[in-house]
């Protein structure tokens, strides 16, 4: 069959030639468009269910939540196996599915099984799914300089503009806010008051609740005129919240400003963003989709920031802390500095023992050929160009130069032989190889017409017989 292939490439020249042209321009636009990472994606194939439920112990978390969860989760198709993880307040259960399932199928059916297994939680508890990312999603950080705003501002600015804006690139699946605080209305009652007006915990959230919130009237006509009736009734400033009432003792009002006190402030924290020990910061985490090109979804994102910064309050712009482009363009371009250097010193090396240029060039030649012909086989097989990678392919290029060596070593070896074989014919001498043996074939026939020379001898022609 090689035999067959090399008789077949030296008959075809320019098909062999055309398909390598065709093959190099198909591995330049793969390169162009082919994904770039600095380090290759190993995580797992995971999707990770999220479940909140603030104030409970890890211990209730487990029984309620991540049991119930973890044991209705384990008969999904194509899954390996499930882990669940359980705190304060908070459940994570991950679903592990083969390396060759589609993330996108494994989120529908743990979907479908989550409808089925939100019956046995708690009330007012909706586990939800995390985002379709990877562990090694993380590709940029960045904080808000904004001196003189306070944190609590800039956290509104973050997860109020800046983090809907960034979300609308494509690739992106989170925008993960962090720092600063959150802001909300606390109400902080006084258990002594409470007793004294005959008031519970349970009576202070129903009427604030009931008290925010809206009721829908109906329609009526009058005149002409349509009119619709409703009821407004969001709290929007501490004194409507203090001033909601409670019950009524001897014809006066009981408000929650008589039992608590409220006041605008941060949610509770369990940690802190400290940038550079210089105070905290407020910023976002950029997460990448799965899948996806880091290296081109990092160069939406700060463009994308340009747009957002320009509305941005007076002083206030984007600081980036973490950015995986630099490290995936070190990486990139310390892979093609080692790539053309070998191809160099592999030119000069094979130029330097061959001693023509012709042989050489046809060694040279396979290194980009092959090298174009890499990279169509990575996108073919979703594999990004990382690290790992392209420094694979620069190891093999010593095995690419090795077999063009072998084969113009053989062609010059089989071509000495044929040329001594031919030089001994002409002079009527026995063909001697290069390697110093006595060729046993045939040479010419005897200039003189009496016979042929085999091994040194003259062998006289047969007598031609005539009837």
């Amino acid at each position: 069959m090689i035999e067959g292939l090399i008789k077949f490439s030296l008959r075809n020249r320019f098909m062999v030639l055309l398909l390598a042209a065709g093959l190099f321009g198909w591995g330049v636009y793969s390169v162009k468009t082919g994904k770039i990472d600095a380090i290759p994606d190993l995580s797992e194939n995971q999707v990770i269910v999220f479940t909140e439920w603030m104030g409970r112990s890890p211990q209730l978390i487990e029984d309620q939540i991540t049991y119930p969860l973890v044991t209705n989760l384990q008969g999904l198709p194509q899954v390996k196996y499930v882990r669940g993880t359980s705190m304060f307040g908070m459940s994570f259960v991950y679903v592990i599915f083969n390396d060759d399932t589609e993330v996108y199928w494994a989120r529908e059916r743990v979907l479908e099984r989550l409808n089925y297994a939100a019956r046995l939680l708690p009330g007012g508890v909706s586990p939800t799914l995390g985002p379709d990312g990877t562990g090694v999603g993380h590709i940029l950080w960045y904080t808000l300089e904004a001196p003189g705003m306070d944190l609590g501002e800039q956290r509104a600015v973050q997860d109020w503009y800046v983090k809907f804006g960034l979300q609308n690139v494509p690739g992106v699946a989170e925008i993960a806010s962090f720092g600063g605080f959150q802001k909300q209305y606390q109400v902080t009652l006084d258990p002594n008051k409470l007793t004294y007006y005959g008031l519970s915990v349970p009576q202070v959230i129903g009427a604030i609740r009931a008290n925010n919130n809206e009721a829908g009237g109906r329609k009526f006509e009058l005149s002409g005129i349509g009119y619709i009736i409703k009821t407004t009734g969001y709290l929007q400033s501490v004194e409507q919240i203090q001033n909601i009432p409670l019950k009524t003792v001897s014809t006066v009002p009981v408000r929650v400003a008589d039992v608590a006190t409220v006041q605008m402030t941060g949610e509770t924290r369990l940690g802190i963003f400290d940038l550079n020990g210089q105070g905290e910061a407020v910023g976002g985490i950029v997460v990448m989709r799965y899948g996806e090109n880091a290296d081109e979804v990092i160069g939406n994102v700060k463009q994308k920031m340009e747009e957002v910064a320009k509305g941005l309050p007076e002083g206030v712009k984007f600081n980036i802390v973490y950015d995986r482009s630099g490290l995936i363009q070190e990486s990139v371009a310390s892979i093609q500095h080692t790539l053309i250097e070998e191809m160099i010193v592999v030119s000069l090396v094979v130029i330097l023992f061959l001693l023509h240029w012709r042989s050489a060039v046809s060694i040279i030649i396979q290194i980009p050929i092959t090298i174009a012909t890499s990279f169509i086989l990575l996108n073919a097989f979703d594999i990004s160009s990382n690290i790992m990678s392209l420094t694979g392919i620069a190891l093999a290029i010593g095995v690419i130069v090795d077999n063009g060596i072998i084969m113009a070593e053989n062609a010059y070896k089989n071509l000495a032989v044929r040329q001594a074989e031919l030089t001994a014919a002409r002079n009527g001498e026995p063909a001697v190889t290069p390697s110093g043996t006595v060729n046993d074939t045939p040479s010419a026939p005897n200039g003189n017409g009496q016979g042929d020379y085999i091994n040194g001898q003259l062998v006289p022609k047969p007598t031609p017989q005539t009837r």
